[in-house]
């Protein structure tokens, strides 16, 4: 089952993205690592800031963009769909596999 069935995948991105702590998240990076515009980003992060999801901390001229720990749950929650959809996935690869 791809997983733009229960998720959009570009907004799943950019939360399993911003999981990473391994460096400062900008709106000049998300766009970056997750193949999407500047637009469609700033619009999902307000989206999240307003749902507690996110919070946003100005720095000067940019914003850090940072999971809160609703966020963080959230975050979890959709690894959660990938790591079950990847599994189902492979369980049937392996089942085509074994029918050749």
């Amino acid at each position: 089952m791809p997983k733009g069935i229960l998720l959009k995948d570009k907004q799943a991105r950019i939360v399993l993205a911003l999981k990473s702590t391994q460096q400062p998240w900008y709106m000049s990076t998300i766009v970056k690592e997750c193949g999407t515009t500047y637009v469609h980003a700033h619009n999902f992060i307000k989206t999240c800031q307003e749902a507690g999801i996110v919070s946003v901390e100005k720095h000067g001229k940019i914003k850090e963009v940072k999971l809160t720990e609703r966020g963080i749950q959230v975050a979890d929650m959709i690894a959660g769909i990938y790591s079950a959809l990847n599994q189902q996935q492979k369980a049937q690869e392996e089942k085509r596999e074994e029918k050749k």
